[in-house]
């Protein structure tokens, strides 16, 4: 978080920046892991029903679509202001004259008196907030820190003031998906020009979300995302998919069928005949699977679509000649 009260020449020197008072910057507030936790971007996600396991990932956005690269969001009681933004000014690091120009703003009544003390429990002051990727614009919320009664919408000259659908965009880029190998059959190794059966653990596969929220102002977002289809890349031109297209969709919640016995001449409804033979090493088979996002809200009925996101994983594959006899 970066405080506008604050010049970005003394961020440096009083510590990097602002961080709310009595709160770490990434404060975790639930035993179960990162489930629950309140950070210093004014915002509380909700992770408990994310995908969880060690390969699971963030989807990448099949569009150019990124979240938003800065926002503003209620960050102080006017006591916690006070507390904080004082001894900046007591330091003198920051310049005399931007101290006297900050006391008028928010002490002398240029407009506000007193840091509000005399509002406490009815607002919050605002201030802004970089995505932590740091994206183009990140810097981009320069506004300084601002007052906001509660049940008034933040000042209308500020479009970055967090809403339910920043909040859905900010929990898209918390989802995290199941890892996506897949199981094959043939295991371990398969033949030239047979058939191999594809598919994907279905208790993995089911959807996932996060949701993103401001309990100071009553406002929050939920992001979900399903699968809804997997990509088989063979890792070779010589070789088929099945389908032809290489996107298997997802049928009765499963992505693919096992293979069992009585099916070795059935065509896979999905899985990949490779044409020729790895050699002496294998063909790196990508497995991607496509989810489809969508969100809801404070405020929103129904389901508003976000970008589909992709996650996938290469796994070897061992193609051997079939050896024949000769009599």
């Amino acid at each position: 978080m970066f405080l506008s009260a604050v010049p970005a020449a003394a961020d440096n020197e009083i510590g990097g920046g602002a961080q709310n008072p009595g709160s770490d910057s990434d404060a975790s507030g639930n035993a179960d892991g990162d489930e629950l936790s309140a950070t210093a971007s004014g915002i509380v996600y909700d992770r408990s029903k994310n995908g969880s396991g060690p390969k699971t990932g963030a989807v990448t956005p099949a569009t150019n679509w990124t979240p938003p690269a800065c926002w503003y969001a209620p960050t102080y009681s006017p006591a916690e202001f006070k507390k904080y933004v004082e001894p900046i000014w007591q330091a003198e690091s920051t310049g005399s004259q931007w101290d006297l120009e900050q006391k008028k703003r928010y002490v002398d009544g240029e407009p506000y008196k007193n840091f509000n003390l005399d509002k406490a429990g009815k607002g919050f002051w605002w201030t802004s907030f970089p995505n932590k990727s740091f994206p183009p614009g990140w810097d981009g919320c320069d506004e300084p820190t601002f007052w906001v009664d509660k049940g008034d919408p933040p000042p209308a000259d500020i479009p970055e003031a967090i809403t339910p659908e920043m909040l859905s965009k900010l929990a898209y880029a918390e989802i995290r998906v199941p890892g996506t190998k897949v199981t094959l059959a043939p295991e371990g190794e398969t033949k030239v020009n047979l058939p191999t059966w594809a598919w994907l653990d279905e208790a993995e596969f089911k959807p996932v979300s996060v949701t993103a929220s401001v309990p100071d102002i009553g406002i929050e977002a939920t992001t979900t995302a399903e699968p809804i289809s997997l990509k088989i890349d063979p890792g070779t031109k010589d070789a088929e998919t099945y389908p032809a297209s290489g996107a298997c969709p997802i049928k009765n919640g499963k992505i693919g069928e096992p293979y069992a016995k009585g099916k070795s001449k059935e065509t896979p409804s999905c899985g990949v005949k490779y044409l020729r033979s790895s050699g002496d090493g294998s063909y790196p088979l990508k497995a991607t699977v496509t989810w489809k996002i969508h969100w809801t809200g404070t405020g929103v009925n129904g389901e508003k679509p976000l970008p589909d996101g992709e996650f996938g994983a290469d796994q070897d594959v061992v193609v051997q000649e079939i050896q024949s006899i000769n009599r």
